[in-house]
């Protein structure tokens, strides 16, 4: 419930005493568990993270290296926004809460990441991607992909809703943008 409120509303945008509402808790028993509205975002964006690792992981270790693994990676992040829009908005929303709150998330990821450069890279190395940065390109990935599924405002001034057929259609197409993008010729 907390994931789901502060991916809507945003961290700044969801009181303490509403949340216990939308629970049928109190806000004290929050508090107790917690310490604080920032120690509940703590734990809902390291559980988010690590939920988020979990499908990566799974999703790295079942596909082979290459692009084989890169449409892998992609096809389960679009499940995983379908499943649970509210988790890759609520990741979303890190890069406004700041080091505080993102340094135990990136340190939960980082090894994730590290990884994918590192495959990215190697992949460049032997030819099976075009030779860029790979840190760019995984950041343009990673924008790409959570930002055409968890911008719902964007999503509805192009006159969509992200249903299973959109994300579908979506997950197609970021797909073609990033094998343009790595696959050579």
């Amino acid at each position: 419930m907390a994931t789901v409120a502060f991916a809507e509303q945003g961290v700044a945008g969801t009181s303490l005493d509403d949340l216990a509402r939308r629970l049928g808790i109190t806000k004290q028993a929050i508090l107790y568990h917690f310490g604080s509205k920032g120690g509940l975002v703590d734990a809902v964006l390291v559980a988010g993270a690590r939920e988020l690792l979990a499908v990566m992981e799974q999703a790295s270790a079942s596909s082979e290296p290459g692009w084989d693994r890169v449409e892998a990676i992609v096809r389960s992040s679009f499940a995983l926004a379908v499943a649970r829009p509210e988790l890759l908005g609520l990741l979303r929303e890190l890069s406004r809460l700041g080091p505080d709150h993102s340094q135990p998330v990136i340190a939960l990821l980082q090894p994730l990441v590290d990884s994918a450069v590192d495959e990215l890279e190697a992949g460049m190395v032997d030819g099976r991607f075009r030779r860029s940065d790979p840190r760019l390109v995984l950041v343009s990935a990673y924008a790409a992909v959570t930002g055409v599924v968890t911008d719902a405002e964007v999503l509805r001034a192009v006159r969509l809703d992200l249903d299973v057929r959109v994300a579908a259609q979506l997950r197609t197409t970021v797909l073609a943008f990033l094998r343009a993008a790595l696959v050579p010729g």
